[in-house]
């Protein structure tokens, strides 16, 4: 057995919160090889580090491979513009995901593109770059373990997240000496409407692992979610015979599953057959039809039924007539924050409306539309597209539909394996990484925790944590 010092693998992450996921690792074999990698390539969403969009904390040029988790742009929106700035190699992940990025990267640069025409900036990245991503992706069935590269090993294992989500196991080896163990949990949650989450398999259990472990609601209990959407809804009608609903949702996944619970809804009489639910957002409709389709090897088709009756999908033409319609409708619409698609103008259409419900479904992010709204009092003034607006509509909050396992749930996956070296802590606001952490080192005691961050590398050898060095002393 050789120097165990002389083989490890430095990790480290470029994002300071919530979004912009993108795990950084270098391997040093003892031969002195070094081989380079990321986990997730997405965009910062937070208003404080969307300067961090155009910035690389590491050399595209350099990485043997990239990983993917899921589908979501804080976890892929900046893959073309590393590609744009010379990464050149295989993107590994699922094959949903290899089958939902394309739609969401496109969408994303026509976005971005507008965006940068209103501001008179260059987008952070071409059209061109986009096609070039989507040429790299390259995808694998659940428990199929491949060699990204001569040393490496990866196995892709279905998480509840997501359609297409993936836990990734990363097994680094070199002859003579014990594997690296990296379990990158990704985006997690251990249910799913449209299919069944099964555990990892005895033999990852017990192997010695370093987890990175997210913690977007890593201070918050199940036992802490309220259920409020039905009630909010059903007395919102009572109240407001002719009323409008507004649900900001997330394209993928959140969309199909409020689709279902208004169906579900609708069944128990909650809402009337009669009310129309209108489903906009280009995105959303892309992704409801591939639902539709049965191409997606994730779903269970006996859980594919999520249809309400009197849906109708909703073309960019005929959205202002929805706005000008005094009857009672319900509006599904992307994006989930308010601050893109066509949610952001239904919230300022109906905004100044007392008979209108803006009832957001999930995760308000710093500086986005939904936290704007979130933290203003009732009848308040709000800054609105260049606007001032006095806010007469209802708004409404709930996290009863979030596709990130709650403090508890976290836990509980991480009492699971037999052997854990060290837990890394990420994706989650500054002081909720900090309390979850203690709550990892109380409930689960690995070896070690620690909190990932652009400031420092975590060196980590086959059994134990080496060392943590400042990034400018790695990179």
């Amino acid at each position: 057995m050789g120097n165990r010092n002389n083989f490890y693998v430095d990790i480290m992450s470029a994002s300071p919160e919530v979004t912009g996921s993108c795990m950084y690792c270098t391997v040093r074999y003892p031969d002195s090889r070094f081989e380079h990698f990321f986990v997730d390539g997405g965009l910062f969403q937070e208003e404080d580090y969307s300067n961090l969009n155009s910035e690389l904390l590491f050399n595209p040029k350099d990485v043997d491979f990239a990983l993917v988790t899921h589908n979501h742009i804080d976890h892929t929106g900046r893959f073309p513009f590393l590609v744009k700035n010379g990464f050149n190699a295989k993107i590994y992940t699922s094959e949903d995901t290899q089958m939902l990025m394309p739609i969401a990267l496109a969408d994303t640069f026509r976005i971005l593109n507008q965006r940068a025409k209103k501001s008179n900036t260059s987008p952070l990245y071409t059209e061109s770059d986009v096609s070039r991503t989507i040429h790299m992706l390259s995808g694998y069935p659940y428990g199929e373990t491949f060699r990204a590269t001569e040393n490496i090993r990866v196995t892709l294992f279905k998480n509840g997240h997501l359609i297409g989500a993936s836990i990734i196991l990363v097994q680094i080896d070199y002859y003579g000496y014990d594997s690296i163990n990296l379990l990158f949990l990704g985006d997690y949650n251990n249910k799913n409407i449209f299919f069944d989450v099964p555990s990892l398999p005895e033999w990852v259990l017990r192997l010695p692992l370093t987890i990175v472990c997210e913690s977007t609601y890593g201070d918050m209990d199940t036992s802490e979610i309220h259920e409020v959407f039905e009630d909010n809804i059903r007395v919102f009608f009572t109240k407001y015979s002719n009323g409008t609903v507004v649900l900001p949702v997330f394209s993928l996944g959140r969309s199909q599953e409020i689709l279902k619970k208004l169906k579900v809804m609708q069944e128990s009489s909650i809402i009337s057959k009669e009310v129309p639910i209108y489903l906009d957002g280009k995105l959303t409709l892309q992704y409801t039809n591939l639902f539709l389709s049965h191409q997606l090897k994730s779903i269970e088709h006996d859980k594919n039924t999520f249809i309400p009756e009197n849906l109708h999908f909703v073309s960019k033409d005929f959205r202002p007539y929805l706005w000008d319609d005094d009857n009672c409708k319900i509006i599904v619409s992307s994006s989930g924050m308010g601050s893109y698609g066509p949610a952001q103008t239904y919230i300022q259409q109906y905004l100044r409306r007392e008979n209108a419900l803006i009832h957001f479904t999930g995760y308000a992010a710093e500086g986005t539309i939904a936290r704007q709204l979130y933290d203003a009092a009732e009848d308040s003034m709000v800054e609105f597209g260049g606007l001032t607006i006095l806010k007469k509509a209802r708004i409404k909050f709930t996290n009863e539909f979030s596709a990130h396992a709650k403090a508890n749930e976290l836990i509980s996956f991480l009492k699971e394996p037999t052997n854990i070296n060290l837990v890394l802590v990420t994706h989650g606001q500054t002081e909720v990484k900090k309390t979850f952490s203690k709550r990892v080192l109380l409930e689960v005691n690995p070896k070690d925790v620690g909190i990932l961050s652009r400031e420092y590398f975590f060196r980590m050898g086959s059994e134990r944590l080496l060392k943590t060095l400042p990034t400018h002393f790695v990179m």
